[in-house]
């Protein structure tokens, strides 16, 4: 079963209503690498945008998604699009913290631990990431947030001190931090090879969303799932400000109305995913069960510690956008 076909079944309706009339351009197709497996809902999200794009621009522009780090690794996709290796793609901004702090905007341990306030967080540094992608020659299209991030491990975990030496995956400069904070051992590990890292022994834990956890299996090498509510990261579609700009307007028109909607429907699948893929996580066998208060106290406290740090890194911009997400709320 898939929770969001049925989201995704109404992908060309925007499409078939800003269908332009202009004279028709040279066909153009344009390759989109994703990093997550063609069944993750980000993906079929994608799918069911480059369906959209096709139908609204008649043709002119097709678009052929490329899952599961088939084209580029996770790590080297944001690059392949700023050097129009390839037109457009999909990128988890929070690991290329090295860049700017601000892209770990939304990793900020327990700052925006729900959907709504996760949206409200994204309108305030929205403005600051469309910036600092335009000086890397990227357009933003659209972004969706996964499902809020647990922890996964192959034992019971009652207290920090249970983390100690445990193989950690990590995935951006946020997970890395996690790890050390907590006497866990940080381990790169991209989206497509979570499955084999569990599996060998790479690694024995990470924080994710059930999402995650439920496309990769993970029941088949660990036993226990805690829901923490530690953040909601998002992905990021983008396309190379080159190619965009040789785009007609009338084509833009569509593609970005195609934009709003995966935006929405996104959000809506990953709202759909949350209960439906914990579930699944139980039905392979997995303790699947909120953190322990005392557990939760010592993660506040490091989350604390985090936000201070993040904070000193992202100077200016990143405290200004905190506060106007704070007084959003």
């Amino acid at each position: 079963m898939k929770i969001t076909k049925k989201l995704m079944a109404s992908a060309a309706t925007v499409a078939l209503t800003v269908t332009s009339a202009a004279p028709a351009f040279a066909a153009e197709k344009w390759d989109m690498p994703m990093a997550y497996s063609a069944s993750n809902f980000h993906s079929e999200n994608g799918v069911a945008f480059a369906e959209c794009v096709g139908a609204g621009t008649n043709g002119e522009i097709t678009i052929e998604v490329h899952a599961g780090g088939s084209l580029f690794a996770g790590a080297d996709i944001k690059r392949a699009i700023q050097t129009g290796q390839v037109q457009i793609g999909e990128r988890l901004l929070s690991g290329h913290q090295n860049e700017s702090a601000v892209f770990g905007f939304d990793s900020i341990p327990f700052l925006a631990p729900s959907f709504d306030a996760s949206d409200k967080l994204y309108e305030a540094a929205k403005p600051s990431i469309e910036a600092l992608l335009d000086e890397q020659n990227l357009e933003l299209l659209y972004a969706v947030p996964w499902p809020p991030q647990g922890l996964y491990f192959k034992k019971e975990v009652n207290s920090v001190a249970d983390m100690a030496g445990v193989k950690f995956r990590s995935y951006n400069n946020t997970t890395s931090r996690l790890a050390e904070l907590t006497g866990m051992l940080p381990v790169t590990v991209e989206a497509a090879e979570i499955s084999q890292a569990f599996a060998t022994g790479v690694a024995e834990s990470m924080v994710s969303s059930g999402a995650t956890g439920y496309d990769r299996k993970v029941w088949e090498s660990l036993t226990h799932f805690y829901e923490v509510d530690a953040w909601l990261p998002r992905n990021y579609v983008m396309v190379n400000q080159d190619v965009w700009a040789d785009v007609s307007d009338a084509n833009k028109d569509a593609i970005r109305a195609c934009a709003d909607e995966a935006a929405a429907r996104g959000l809506e699948a990953s709202k759909a995913y949350t209960q439906f893929t914990m579930d699944g996580l139980a039905a392979g066998g997995m303790t699947v069960q909120p953190a322990g208060d005392a557990l939760m106290a010592e993660l506040r406290a490091i989350g604390e510690t985090m936000t201070t740090e993040w904070l000193d890194a992202a100077g200016n911009e990143g405290a200004a956008l905190v506060d106007a997400f704070k007084a959003a709320q």
